[in-house]
């Protein structure tokens, strides 16, 4: 894939970790959100040595209205002052996310932002982040985590993020130390457990855990409202169905706050070298045991383990049949395969599904091509090499309108779809 769309599936994450979303976009006053979050940014203008402050769009995704706090630089956009309008085309995805659009780079937030105005900068400060990210010197990484969708490696990130609860309980003493001793036994256990994990999981983190502590920071919770924050979004983080792309968001920030107390600025000393499980380590001076297996079990059951692991358990004989299923339908039997020419992509980070060396299932996905949009609702799955997507068969042939169990594809003038007579698959080609 070219960097242009490695950019763009990076920081296209729709609906960011499961916050609260306000009901009514049309009683919301734009100039206000503008205002406050301008505002908080330049209050910690010292967290990362600059103003993130910068190319807002808040996009309806129903309507795919835009309000701006720019201008753009291609004439699209109409306004004055510091609100500006216009729709975003059916080409581009609409997501929480970064991207280039209308002759600028810009942040785009999707409607209805949150009503609680701690959790609506949080959220506009991550997005900020990450649009400002390339400047700061951090390389853009998703890296997939598949490990994390596997029995054990779920198990041991939720009992690490169990006993990061409890450092978030415990006074600043021997009693926080040991919860964290804890935790990051039961990290370095997993990457024990999963070769090159500790590497994959440390660029992720890199890149949503800082934005997502950035985003924190600058919120400006007090000391009870962030250990509610950071209880409750780790509650509901555990009910996702997969931590594959979204642990990030729970880790860094609470690290990143405990040590705050010690040093307020400790992320100025983060580079895209950096391996943060080995910073933290020293930072907090935790002496992790030798015997990391023997150690990790024998304090699992201090944080829920008997019920965490009877849970994992269960999900793995239930993703051992889903996974038949998936390779049933998008590998063993006929198909439809789209190859990519000029991808963009939207999905949601907390319901992908790795399966085994075939691909990524993705339950929802909207990929827009050369060769037109397509929407997915009930599963589709993306290759290893992301140069192809895989559908179940068609349903309906509608002229360039095509649609399946829970897709729909919408083919521009210049290509068909086409059933290859010995393999019964369907596959994409240019008209003559």
């Amino acid at each position: 894939m070219k960097k242009s769309y490695l950019l763009l599936l990076l920081l296209l994450q729709l609906a960011n970790t499961g916050r609260t979303q306000s009901a009514k976009p049309d009683t919301i006053s734009f100039t206000t959100y503008f205002k406050e979050i301008e505002t908080a940014t330049k209050k910690h203008r010292q967290l990362w040595n600059m103003d993130l402050y910068t190319s807002i769009l808040i996009v309806d995704p129903q309507t795919r209205k835009i309000v701006a706090n720019e201008a753009d630089t291609a004439g699209i956009l109409t306004g004055s002052a510091d609100r500006f309008t216009g729709y975003l085309p059916p080409q581009v995805n609409v997501a929480n996310t970064a991207l280039h659009w209308g002759g600028k780079h810009w942040a785009m937030l999707l409607l209805p932002l949150p009503q609680d105005k701690h959790e609506r900068i949080n959220l506009l400060a991550h997005e900020l982040f990450h649009k400002t990210q390339p400047s700061l010197g951090f390389a853009l990484h998703n890296a997939a985590n598949n490990h994390l969708d596997e029995k054990n490696g779920r198990i041991y990130l939720r009992l690490e993020l169990e006993a990061l609860k409890k450092a978030l309980q415990a006074s600043p003493d021997r009693e926080r130390k040991q919860y964290l001793t804890h935790a990051f036994t039961f990290r370095k256990y997993r990457h024990q457990l999963y070769p090159d994990a500790d590497s994959t999981e440390n660029l992720l983190e890199l890149n949503e855990g800082l934005a997502e502590y950035t985003g924190f920071v600058i919120s400006e919770r007090s000391r009870k409202q962030a250990v509610v924050h950071f209880e409750n979004s780790i509650n509901s983080f555990q009910q996702n169905p997969t931590f594959v792309r979204s642990f990030a968001y729970h880790t860094i920030p609470v690290y990143g706050y405990l040590l705050s107390s010690r040093n307020k600025y400790w992320n100025k000393k983060i580079s895209p070298d950096t391996d943060l499980t080995s910073y933290f380590i020293d930072a907090f001076e935790i002496e992790v045991p030798q015997d990391l297996r023997h150690e990790a079990e024998r304090i699992a059951a201090d944080y829920n383990g008997r019920q965490i692991m009877a849970e994992e358990t269960k999900r793995a004989v239930e993703k051992r049949k889903l996974v038949a299923e998936y390779k049933s339908k998008f590998v063993e039997q006929p198909h439809v395969e789209l190859y990519f020419e000029k991808m963009n992509v939207s999905f949601d980070p907390r319901n992908m599904m790795p399966l085994e060396d075939k691909g990524t299932v993705y339950p929802t996905i909207r990929v827009t091509d050369n060769w037109g949009i397509l929407t997915v609702e009930n599963g589709a799955l993306m290759s290893p090499d992301w140069k192809k997507i895989s559908l179940t068969l068609p349903t309906e042939l509608n002229g360039n309108k095509i649609s399946g169990d829970g897709w729909t594809l919408e083919l521009n003038e210049s290509y068909t779809l086409t059933m290859n007579s010995s393999s019964g698959n369907y596959i994409l080609s240019k008209k003559k």
